[in-house]
C-alpha cells in the first residue's frame, strides 16, 4: 500500500509540473482521502494534498469535468481546515466562488496567485498568467449569469484584472469554443449574454450524480487493491 501511495503521490507531482492541472487535481483529490482506507499517511500531508488538489482544479481550463472536480473538493468536509495552512489560506473561498459561480475578486485573486510554486505562475502568449486566464474565463461565465449584455470598458473594470480590448478578445474565444453562449456587438463594444434553452438545475443534479459515483467508485477501487 505504501509504495502505491508513493506511486500516486510521484504521478501526481509529474502531471502538476507538467501542466496537465485537471488530472493533477484527480490524482491529488484521491490522495487526499487515503485515509479512508490506510493510516499510511499523516492528517496534516493529507490537507496538504486536498490543498494542492484545489490549487489545480482552479488552474485547470473551464470545463464540465473540471466543474465535477471542484465539486468533489467542494463538499469534502475538510475544506475549511485548510485556511489554518498559509499556503492556502485563500483556497477555500476561490474554489467556493468557483463552485457557486461567483465573481472571484482581484484581491483574492492576488493572494491565490503569490501562493503557486513558479511553474504555476506560467505567463501565456496573451500576457496573462495561468491562474489570471482560468479566473478571468470564470468570471466571464459568472458575469454571464447577473447581466444580459454590458460595455466591455465596463466588463473590464468589472473583471479588475484587464481593460477592455483583453476582454473582448478573451470572450470572443471563449464564444469560438463553447465555453460561452453570447455574441459581440463590435460596433457598439457590447457583449451579450445568451441564455442557453437547456435547464440549468437539471445539469447541476446530473454533474452532481455523477460526481458522487465517481468519488465512491475511486475510494471502492483502492479499497480493492489495499485488501
Amino acid at each position: 500500500m505504501t509504495l502505491l501511495l508513493r506511486y500516486k503521490s510521484t504521478y501526481a507531482r509529474i502531471l502538476d509540473a507538467n501542466r496537465k492541472f485537471l488530472p493533477a487535481a484527480t490524482k491529488y483529490h484521491d490522495l487526499s482521502t487515503a485515509y479512508l482506507y490506510t493510516d499510511a499517511i499523516e492528517e496534516d500531508d493529507l490537507l496538504v494534498m486536498l490543498g494542492k488538489a484545489i490549487t489545480c482544479a482552479i488552474l485547470s481550463p473551464n470545463s464540465a469535468q473540471r466543474q465535477r472536480v471542484l465539486g468533489l473538493v467542494y463538499k469534502d468536509e475538510r475544506l475549511q481546515q485548510l485556511d489554518s495552512i498559509p499556503q492556502f489560506q485563500s483556497h477555500s473561498s476561490v474554489l467556493t466562488k468557483m463552485y457557486l459561480n461567483r465573481i472571484v475578486q482581484k484581491q483574492e485573486l492576488e493572494q491565490f496567485e503569490s501562493s503557486l510554486a513558479d511553474h504555476q505562475k506560467a505567463i501565456m502568449a496573451d500576457g496573462l498568467t495561468i491562474v489570471e486566464r482560468g479566473v478571468l474565463e470564470h468570471n466571464m461565465v459568472a458575469v454571464s449569469h447577473l447581466y444580459t449584455s454590458i460595455y466591455f470598458s465596463q466588463l473590464g473594470d468589472l473583471l479588475g484584472v484587464i481593460d477592455g480590448e483583453k476582454a473582448e478578445k478573451v470572450a470572443a474565444k471563449m464564444i469560438t469554443d463553447g465555453s460561452l453562449t453570447g455574441s459581440i456587438d463590435e460596433m457598439e463594444g457590447l457583449l451579450y449574454f445568451h441564455p442557453s434553452a437547456t435547464d440549468e438545475s437539471s445539469l447541476l443534479r446530473w454533474d452532481e450524480t455523477i460526481t458522487t459515483f465517481c468519488g465512491q467508485l475511486n475510494k471502492v477501487t483502492d479499497a480493492v487493491r489495499a485488501s
